[in-house]
């Protein structure tokens, strides 16, 4: 890397800084209160209800703000063991002329109704394997421990958008289509009767069009693949709905056995980023998951040993580029914006440099107390933001052991090997305030103006607890934040709602629900001016909701 000027040197020594072991900064919390209230069975509110409105909400938002995530974690005597079980409970904050009503409603999937008919878990999800039912024979129940498992529909992570319908995803072939004006649960969609997925992501990206794309994974005799999805925008009379959608490109694992877990992707304009991280889903596991007890996350398994790749595809043609891009290990749950400049793709994601974060979260774990739940913080991965260049015009040609990036607002390193490969580091999209908040998820940006675009805000949540307890701002020209908190509050992913007529790229506002381990607390949809991060309005809601995952604004 001879070619490095003065600047260089001086932003990848702070990046060697910034890149040692964390988890013990700023961990050492003995004022933790037990988070058991944010993951306890709520009930359904079907019908919509007045908030109490505090402050202003703006009249020019007219829509409805959507959330998922569980909302049920038991039934009869049986309990699931991990937060990612819970049946899906959908939420809406219908806002319009200055006025917030709440409902919400469990999505009717079929695991929740057979759940609920046999007042016991007799489907299997996440970390959850169902038991045998107790009314078969001895030989019946034991013959049932060798069927292959089945996927479930409790989709509870997050509302996606196709060919004009809404939906609820988790991970599994299995969506619901749903009323977004009434949360009523429609049509069971599988994604396998229109192309070879077992599944896709809960979280597609758009074009301006409409067009939507995601990734899902197939697994079959001859090995297994990361497919890049394409969905039309709209739906032709008398179709069904996911008519049209086309697998556009097919990427093999380095292990046909060990494909990669993954839970988002990159998009710009013209390419689709897909992360190939060193969080393995061993399939003959998978396999052998009944008979071992286990659920789906007893067959993920994180391995430093191996590198993170990036895989590029050409999302018009289909074409997967040539040259595959490398970085030290990571994981990664959610990418923040992706755009091209230059010749290059500018990627930005939040990511962990360990594997844990999955059996953080068993229930077991979030719902402890006291020094035990100091214990299970401490071991949590904490997320920072980062950004990564991947030139595209490297050939023959190109020059080896020379810093690739040639974008003056990024120190963010790309080095071709001699074997060919090019090797990356990254750039911190922080300062060193960050670090004292226990990092970042769950990002979001202006993304109807600003999505694949250079652009200069995001905003996420801070972990300064198990779950969110701030929401953040990040100013990527100056790397400084800004931070909305209130002790004893944790608030939800931040999602942008852009004024009308706006000209600047944080002219909105920000929508979050923030809930409360105090019984004398109301939750409440928090309204928040993008610009300045001070609180505009909240509606207060005279019941509890659960801590959730992700959701959409709906406009009316």
């Amino acid at each position: 890397m001879g070619a490095l000027t003065a600047a260089r040197v001086v932003a990848v020594l702070k990046h060697v800084l910034r890149t040692a072991p964390k988890n013990e900064f700023n961990r050492n919390r003995r004022d933790l209160q037990s988070l058991a209230p944010l993951f306890s069975t709520v009930d359904e509110i079907p019908e919509p209800i007045p908030t109490k409105i505090v402050g202003n909400i703006p009249k020019w938002i007219r829509g409805s703000l959507l959330r998922n995530g569980p909302g049920k974690f038991e039934f009869g005597n049986d309990k699931f063991n991990h937060w990612f079980d819970g049946m899906a409970l959908m939420h809406q904050f219908k806002i319009e002329n200055g006025t917030v009503t709440y409902m919400s409603k469990f999505l009717q999937s079929d695991s929740y109704l057979a759940n609920k008919e046999k007042n016991r878990i007799v489907a299997s999800e996440f970390g959850t394997v169902a038991m045998p039912d107790p009314c078969k024979s001895l030989f019946e129940r034991f013959m049932s421990r060798f069927e292959m498992p089945t996927s479930t529909d409790n989709a509870n992570v997050n509302f996606v958008f196709y060919r004009g319908d809404y939906y609820v995803s988790t991970e599994t072939n299995f969506m619901r289509r749903i009323d977004p004006s009434n949360l009523k649960t429609l049509e069971k969609v599988d994604w396998s009767k229109f192309i070879a997925v077992n599944g896709a992501t809960a979280h597609p990206h758009y074009d301006p069009d409409g067009t939507a794309y995601n990734m899902g994974n197939s697994y079959g005799k001859h090995g297994s693949s990361y497919n890049i999805i394409r969905v039309p925008p709209q739906k032709s009379e008398g179709s069904e709905m996911l008519q049209g959608a086309e697998v556009i490109c097919s990427i093999s694992p380095v292990d046909n056995k060990k494909p990669s877990y993954y839970h988002s992707f990159g998009m710009t304009e013209n390419y689709v980023v897909f992360i190939e991280q060193p969080v393995k889903i061993d399939l003959m596991r998978l396999v052998a998951a009944k008979l071992m007890r286990k659920g789906f996350s007893g067959v993920i398994k994180w391995t430093p040993e191996d590198n993170t790749i990036f895989h590029i595809v050409n999302k018009h043609s289909g074409e997967l580029h040539h040259v595959k891009y490398y970085s030290k290990p990571f994981v990664t749950f959610h990418q923040i914006n992706a755009f091209e400049d230059q010749g290059c793709i500018v990627i930005d994601l939040c990511c962990q440099d360990e594997g844990g974060a999955f059996n953080a979260f068993q229930l077991q774990n979030v719902r402890k107390e006291g020094s035990d739940l100091e214990k299970s913080y401490n071991k949590l991965p904490i997320n920072y933001p980062r950004r990564f260049i991947l030139p595209l015009t490297v050939d023959s040609k190109t020059p080896v052991e020379k810093d690739l990036n040639n974008l003056p607002y990024t120190s963010a390193t790309a080095v071709k090997a001699t074997d060919g490969k090019v090797w990356c580091t990254y750039e911190c999209l922080h300062d060193d305030t960050l670090e004292k908040k226990g990092g970042l998820e769950f990002p979001h940006i202006n993304y109807s103006k600003y999505n694949t675009k250079k652009y200069n805000y995001f905003y996420g949540c801070g972990f300064g607890h198990m779950v969110a307890d701030s929401l953040i701002k990040m100013d990527l020209k100056t790397k400084a934040m800004k931070e909305w908190k209130e002790e004893g509050l944790y608030p939800s992913e931040p999602v942008f709602v852009s004024q009308p007529e706006s000209k600047e790229e944080d002219d909105g506002v920000i929508l979050s629900v923030a809930v409360s381990l105090d019984e004398n607390k109301n939750t409440f949809l928090l309204v928040l001016d993008a610009k300045t991060f001070t609180e505009i309005g909240r509606a207060e809601v005279p019941m509890k909701i659960p801590s959730g995952f992700h959701g959409a604004f709906v406009s009316n």
